[in-house]
C-alpha cells in the first residue's frame, strides 16, 4: 500500500513537493485554502486584462529547467520563454534611465561609458559571484540544515573566503566601482532580501550572476504559467489537488502525525506531512502549543523581508518610455531601505516598480491598452488603509507620469490594489511579508526555522520561512529537499 502525504499550501514549493513525492511513488494530497493554485503566484482577471499577482522576475532559468527535467520533462513542454533584452531599466530622474543590456559586450561597455575602467571590474566581481552561484546552488541550497555539521566539508570551509561570508555586500560593490548608479544597480537585487546592502552577506553577488549573466526571462501569457505547468505535471504524477480546502487542525497523537482536520469537517490521513504554507501560521494556529518549535517571542524577533503595496492597473491605452521592468530610483536608495528595516515606516520617498508585460506580451491585456503593475516595498506589519493606499497610489503615479513624459491616470479603466491586510487574509503571512525571512548572517541555512520539526516526528516545512530562502527558484528548491527528506524519513 503507497504511503500518504498531505502537502499544505500550493504554491510552488508545495507543488515542488508533491511532484517530487508522487515520482517516488507515494499517494500525494495537496490542500489549498484559495479557489486557485499558485500562492503568491497567483492570477486574476479584469476586463480583459490578466494580471500576475505575485512574482513577476524570471531569474535563474537553470533552477526551473532542472525542475521539470527531474520528471523528464523540458520548460518547453509547459510554456514558452523569451528572453528580454534590455533586461529592465533604471530611471534616476525625468529623461535620466539606464537600459541594462542583456548582451554582455553591452553591459561592459555601459559600465565603461559611466566609469572608465570599470568594465574590468565588472568581470572580475561576476567571475567570483559565477563561482558563488555555483557553490551556492551545488553545495549549500540542497542541504535541508538540519545541523551545522552539515556544512563541515573541508570543500565547503575552505570556499568561506570565497563565497565572502563574513563581509558585506556593499562592501564587495563599493571597493570595486565609484558611480553610485552602478553601485544601485548591483545592490537593488538585495533589497528584497530582508536587509539593507550593508547588512546583507557579499555571498549574495550570486544574485548579480543570475541578473546580469543569465539574463532575465519572461513565461509567455504570464508567470502563472510556470504554476500551471507544475500543477499539469503533478496531475500527470497522480496528486491529488483539493482547493478551496483550508486546514484546522494537524492530528497528532503520541508526537507522530496521522493527518489533517479541514474545515469542511473532513479528515485526510497521513503518513507525513509537508507544511508548505506560512511556517508561523501551522506552528500558531495548526499544532497544539506543546507541539510548537518556536515561541511567539522567537517570531517577533526574525529579520523579515518586505512587505509591498502593490496596483494592478489597466491602462486604456499604449504607453510610452517604459519597458518590461522599470525600476524607480529617483530618490534616495539609502533612505527607503532604513525605513524597510531599520526604521519600520511608511515611506516617505518610496523607490518603486513598474512592470509592463503586455508591452512583451500582448495575451495579457485588450488590443490598444498596457497591463502595469506597481510595486513600493515596505516594512512588514504595517497596517494599512484605504486612504494610506490612494496616497501612494497618487505618489507613484504622477512620478511614472513626469519621469516617462506621459498621461496615465486619465487613462486608467481598472485598478485594484495589494497590501499587508491582503498577504495576512489570502496568504496567512506573518506580519503580512511578501517575501518571507531575510537572508542575513544569522539567519542563513541552519540558522533558519528548521526544515524538521523537532516536536512532531512526520513534519517537515516547505518554503520561504525555511531553508534555502525567498524567491521562486528557492521556493522550487525548498520543496525538492523536504521530499527528500520524507523519503529518508519513511524508509
Amino acid at each position: 500500500m503507497k504511503k500518504k502525504v498531505v502537502v499544505l499550501g500550493a504554491g510552488f514549493a508545495g507543488l515542488s513537493a508533491a511532484c517530487h513525492l508522487a515520482a517516488e511513488g507515494y499517494e500525494v494530497t495537496v490542500v489549498e485554502k484559495n479557489d486557485m493554485p499558485g500562492g503568491r503566484a497567483r492570477k486574476f482577471e479584469a476586463q480583459g486584462f490578466v494580471f500576475d499577482m505575485g512574482p513577476s522576475w524570471y531569474w535563474m532559468p537553470d533552477v526551473f529547467e532542472q525542475f521539470f527535467a527531474r520528471f523528464g520533462k523540458k520548460v518547453s513542454d509547459y510554456y514558452d520563454l523569451v528572453r528580454l533584452d534590455p533586461s529592465y531599466t533604471i530611471y534616476f530622474g525625468p529623461n535620466d534611465r539606464m537600459d541594462v543590456p542583456a548582451r554582455m559586450e553591452q553591459l561592459e561597455a555601459l559600465f565603461e561609458q559611466m566609469e572608465p575602467g570599470s568594465a574590468r571590474h565588472l568581470r572580475e566581481f561576476l567571475a567570483e559571484a559565477a563561482y558563488k552561484y555555483r557553490v551556492g546552488m551545488n553545495e549549500f541550497v540542497h542541504k535541508p540544515s538540519h545541523s551545522v555539521w552539515e556544512f563541515a566539508d573541508l570543500r565547503i570551509l575552505t570556499s568561506l573566503v570565497r563565497l565572502h561570508m563574513f563581509s558585506s555586500l556593499a562592501h564587495h560593490v563599493r571597493k570595486r566601482f565609484r558611480n553610485e548608479r552602478l553601485r544601485q544597480l548591483l545592490e537593488f537585487p538585495v533589497l528584497f532580501l530582508g536587509a539593507t546592502p550593508e547588512k546583507t552577506p557579499a555571498l549574495y553577488s550570486l544574485m548579480n550572476y543570475a541578473d546580469l549573466a543569465l539574463g532575465t526571462w519572461y513565461p509567455m501569457g504570464g508567470m502563472h504559467k510556470i504554476v500551471e505547468g507544475m500543477v499539469a505535471l503533478a496531475q500527470e504524477l497522480g496528486v491529488s489537488l483539493r482547493l478551496n480546502c483550508p486546514v484546522q487542525q494537524i492530528i497528532v497523537p503520541n508526537g507522530r502525525a496521522t493527518g489533517v482536520l479541514t474545515a469542511n469537517g473532513e479528515t485526510i490521513q497521513a503518513d507525513a506531512i509537508v507544511g508548505a504554507a506560512d511556517y508561523h501560521h501551522i506552528e500558531s494556529q495548526l499544532l497544539d502549543p506543546s507541539l510548537r518549535q518556536y515561541s511567539e517571542h522567537y517570531w517577533q524577533t526574525r529579520t523579515m523581508a518586505p512587505s509591498s503595496l502593490l496596483y494592478y492597473v489597466g491602462v486604456g491605452k499604449r504607453l510610452k518610455n517604459l519597458l518590461h521592468h522599470n525600476l524607480f530610483f529617483d530618490e534616495d536608495f539609502g533612505r527607503h531601505a532604513r525605513e524597510i528595516y531599520e526604521t519600520p515606516a511608511w515611506p516617505e520617498r518610496p523607490l518603486f516598480y513598474a512592470s509592463v508585460p503586455s508591452i512583451t506580451d500582448p495575451s495579457v491585456a485588450p488590443a490598444g491598452s498596457e497591463n502595469l503593475f506597481l510595486l513600493i516595498p515596505v516594512a512588514p506589519g504595517l497596517q494599512d488603509t484605504l486612504e494610506i493606499r490612494q496616497r501612494y497610489y497618487d505618489i507613484v503615479m504622477e512620478r511614472l507620469e513626469r519621469h516617462t513624459g506621459q498621461s496615465i491616470r486619465d487613462a486608467v479603466v481598472y485598478c485594484r490594489s495589494f497590501a499587508y491586510s491582503d498577504f495576512v487574509n489570502d496568504y496567512h503571512s506573518f506580519k503580512g511579508n511578501a517575501y518571507g525571512l531575510a537572508n542575513t548572517l544569522l539567519q542563513t541555512a541552519f540558522l533558519k526555522p528548521k526544515m524538521r520539526s523537532t516536536k512532531v516526528k512526520n513534519l517537515f516545512y516547505a518554503g520561504q520561512l525555511t531553508v534555502p530562502g525567498p524567491g521562486v527558484p528557492p521556493s522550487l528548491i525548498s520543496g525538492q529537499v523536504a521530499a527528500t527528506e520524507i523519503k529518508k524519513a519513511l524508509v
